[in-house]
């Protein structure tokens, strides 16, 4: 089975969906490698490090004519979908349920497509899921960046000449990326609070040394691991059980994503104005509408002296380490759907068939 692998197009993207060692393991297990050239020179891999490892290093137009199996880590855009032919097996994160008309382009094209956010929330397909690896990172770089902007220091500190007060910290939605957000936060000595949709989570947020604030969400509920939209009434409580924590916060932290939704908001543009002069909102869900009613995607806005910084769950930023793990699970991944070099096709298997989007032209999934 020959496997591309393609230098990422979308602008500040800097990952890679392979790594050289990964590549090596391929390699090692009888699949042929082509690499774009220069794809992973962002995320600090040269072509002599693939070249190492056994994989070839081609031209873009190359890769296509070559591979059968494509992998990229954003979806494909219409460039590559005008290379696309009915035998490419496309992997990516498609977003298809947002996305339908790049399911669309790609059933006219009559190829098969796999979308690697689509994978279940089951214990079985841990370490294959690109999402829960991503947002890890994502939760971290958040506090760093966070840290960055904010003129005060995160932990408690007594000097000769006088005591500073630790700084306060807020996260909105404690999936993969709160926690580790929390996590982040508590190590360089914040009070941290944290709040979200789904009740079970107050146990793993308290275990990490959060405070939780909890908000009574009777008739709300979550699906398949994340949460659901919430409803008109459960935002209103929430509001209001969290705008005490929320003027006092020094750094607060959104994450709250719905699967193929716009992105709920939690912090609206009168709230945000009653903020500390000088707190820092980092949104994280800022390239699908955001969570605070003002960020828009990779710009700072100032209002009244608070900072509202609007990014994305993509790491970019620590692009080795996300690179590194995004090829951990692709190779996983593909070590589940193949045996002797061939895929398996089994679709009675969940996470086949919940991630096998489109199946030679034919959509299986909305």
């Amino acid at each position: 089975m020959k496997i591309g692998i393609l230098k990422e197009s979308q602008k500040g993207e800097r990952r890679v969906a392979l790594s050289p060692f990964i590549t090596k393991k391929l390699v090692e297990k009888g699949f042929e490698i082509y690499v774009e050239k220069h794809a992973g020179e962002s995320s600090l891999y040269t072509d002599s490090d693939f070249e190492g490892a056994g994989a070839g290093i081609i031209s873009r137009e190359e890769v296509f004519d070559k591979a059968q199996v494509l992998i990229k880590i954003n979806p494909f855009n219409k460039d590559d979908l005008k290379q696309v032919q009915r035998r490419h097996i496309l992997m990516s994160q498609l977003h298809h349920k947002s996305s339908p008309e790049l399911i669309k382009a790609i059933s006219e094209k009559g190829a098969t497509a796999f979308s690697m956010d689509a994978m279940p929330r089951i214990s079985r397909a841990q370490d294959m899921d690109v999402l829960s690896s991503q947002n890890n990172l994502a939760g971290y770089k958040a506090v760093i960046l966070g840290a960055y902007e904010m003129t005060k220091i995160f932990p408690l500190m007594m000097t000769a000449a006088g005591t500073i007060t630790p700084s306060r910290v807020l996260i909105f939605g404690v999936g993969v990326a709160g926690l580790q957000a929390i996590a982040t936060a508590k190590r360089l000595g914040a009070v941290v609070e944290a709040t979200d949709i789904r009740s079970e989570t107050k146990e793993q947020a308290e275990s990490l040394g959060a405070k939780f604030i909890s908000v009574d969400n009777t008739g709300e509920a979550s699906e398949g691991g994340y949460a659901k939209e919430a409803s008109e009434d459960y935002l209103k409580r929430q509001k209001e059980a969290v705008n005490e924590s929320l003027f006092k916060a020094d750094l607060v932290i959104t994450t709250a994503n719905v699967p193929g939704k716009k992105a709920p908001v939690l912090i609206t543009e009168e709230q945000v104005k009653k903020m500390k002069n000088g707190a820092v909102i980092i949104d994280l869900a800022a390239d699908n509408g955001g969570n605070c009613e003002v960020s828009k995607l990779n710009e700072k806005v100032v209002v009244n002296g608070v900072k509202v910084i609007g990014t994305t769950v993509a790491p970019e930023s620590v692009a080795t380490n996300a690179s590194e793990l995004y090829a951990k699970n692709m190779y996983n991944f593909i070590m589940h759907l193949t045996k002797d070099l061939n895929f398996k096709w089994d679709l009675e298997e969940e996470i086949t068939d919940e991630t096998l989007i489109v199946q030679d032209g034919v959509q299986r999934k909305k």
